[in-house]
């Protein structure tokens, strides 16, 4: 006769762990592979991402009525567990007062660079980094296209000057060990003259405020 016992086991498993119920994270278009790659790596795959534009880094008074808008609609949809994927991110407080309006939580920190570091870290380090411009996986990966070109620096190279003046180096955050990344990053500080350096942070506090979801 077959053995089911494997099958009975694996039925009664089944039966005793239901299927997690779907979180949707409403998330910056920054770290949306970061997202996905935490979601992944914790196995569980409980995330619905929904992205808001990674350009709105360069305009956050946008964030906030953005956020406002999908959360209806996720509402709309019928989720019930919603998380902003964002730190303050330049809001002023202003995202905090729509997540406030519909009950959600987003991630702790003011902006992206410092959860990646880690937000105690950041908190300790933070005097040290007044004049650090911080790139990530998504900034080594897009900086033509997201800050060379918005910022007209590829035809008025004398805006170099005007918005960068004030910082001394350029601190790689790291989520990865990748080479043709780690290239990019000190090319990119190459261009802008500030001296380089590179950490390697991997996800830093996303992967437990992604976790507790």
């Amino acid at each position: 006769m077959p053995d089911n016992t494997a099958v009975i086991s694996k039925t009664t498993e089944e039966l005793e762990t239901p299927p997690l119920e779907k979180v949707r994270v409403i998330a910056c278009g920054m770290i949306a592979r970061e997202v996905l790659a935490v979601n992944e790596q914790l196995g569980r795959n409980h995330i619905d991402l929904k992205c808001l534009p990674a350009d709105f880094h360069h305009h956050p008074e946008k964030i906030a009525p953005a956020m406002d808008i999908a959360i209806e609609e996720a509402k709309a949809e019928g989720f019930t567990q919603i998380f902003a994927g964002y730190a303050d991110c330049g809001t002023g407080g202003e995202l905090d007062k729509v997540c406030k309006k519909h009950g959600i939580e987003r991630i702790a920190g003011p902006h992206c660079f410092s959860f990646y570091l880690g937000n105690d870290a950041f908190a300790t380090e933070g005097d040290d980094h007044m004049t650090t411009f911080f790139i990530t996986d998504f900034l080594a990966r897009h900086f033509e296209t997201f800050m060379v070109k918005p910022l007209g620096l590829d035809r008025h190279p004398e805006l170099k000057e005007m918005y960068f003046s004030n910082y001394t180096k350029a601190l790689y955050l790291a989520q990865t060990n990748d080479p043709v990344l780690d290239k990019n990053a000190e090319a990119a500080a190459d261009f802008l003259g500030l001296a380089y350096e590179r950490r390697y942070t991997g996800f830093g506090d996303l992967t437990p405020a992604l976790a507790e979801l």
